[in-house]
């Protein structure tokens, strides 16, 4: 029996989010639909993408980077989806790329649900510029989102070190007392403007402003929330 290949073509930005997705995780699988997710390897961040195409075909990649790499050998790249390959086209040339075994992938199994959400916040798209600039520049560690004294800032700074350089970003105000705690390096958004919801002692939720684009960052356990 000779295999079906479906064709299509993959916007810009779903290719920007797929090299976004691969900063959080190198391998990837992805489902039959317009939903694209990826989970850390120690499962602490996770993120979810609604996309403009609809994949006919469940395919694993093992290394994402190298597969966004092919795809940058072409100038307007046609793919073919396969049961076990997709072919990359354009041009005159191209390539025969098989997909990896899903046992071997990190893999998101279930939907993951919010907790009780206790602190609402946003993040304007300078803030989250400003804070990733802020955090290489200082070579920071660890990020908080906190109140203090009647505002809701985002510090910067290294917890292990009580005279380290910090940054801090005044991004609304509240009446509650709290001290949620996150890795920079678990921070890894793509470019926007986002809504921060926070559920006390687990997990925040940064929703994109105008993509449907979601991740959910694990926090520290010294997290702090008195209300």
């Amino acid at each position: 029996m000779v295999s079906t290949m479906s064709t299509m073509t993959i916007s810009r930005q779903t290719i920007d989010l797929l090299k976004n997705f691969a900063s959080i995780n190198s391998n990837i699988l992805i489902k039959p639909g317009n939903t694209i997710k990826t989970i850390s390897t120690y499962k602490n961040l996770m993120a979810e993408a609604t996309v403009e195409e609809t994949f006919p075909e469940e395919f694993g990649i093992w290394d994402l980077n190298k597969l966004l790499g092919t795809v940058g050998l072409f100038d307007t790249p046609n793919f073919e989806f396969g049961d076990k390959h997709m072919v990359i086209s354009g041009g005159g040339s191209r390539v025969k790329y098989y997909y990896s075994d899903p046992k071997l992938l990190t893999t998101i199994n279930k939907e993951l649900k919010m907790p009780e959400i206790v602190v609402n916040t946003t993040m304007s798209e300078d803030h989250v510029k400003e804070i990733h600039r802020a955090a290489s520049i200082l070579q920071l560690p660890d990020l908080s989102i906190c109140s203090d004294q009647g505002s809701t800032v985002i510090k910067i700074n290294d917890r292990k070190d009580p005279t380290s350089n910090n940054f801090v970003l005044e991004v609304g105000e509240t009446d509650k007392e709290f001290d949620f705690r996150f890795k920079v390096e678990n921070l890894k958004l793509y470019p926007g403007s986002y809504d921060v919801e926070v559920a006390s002692g687990s997990v925040a939720r940064f929703t994109h402003g105008n993509l449907e684009l979601k991740y959910f960052v694990a926090m520290e356990p010294d997290s702090r929330y008195d209300g």
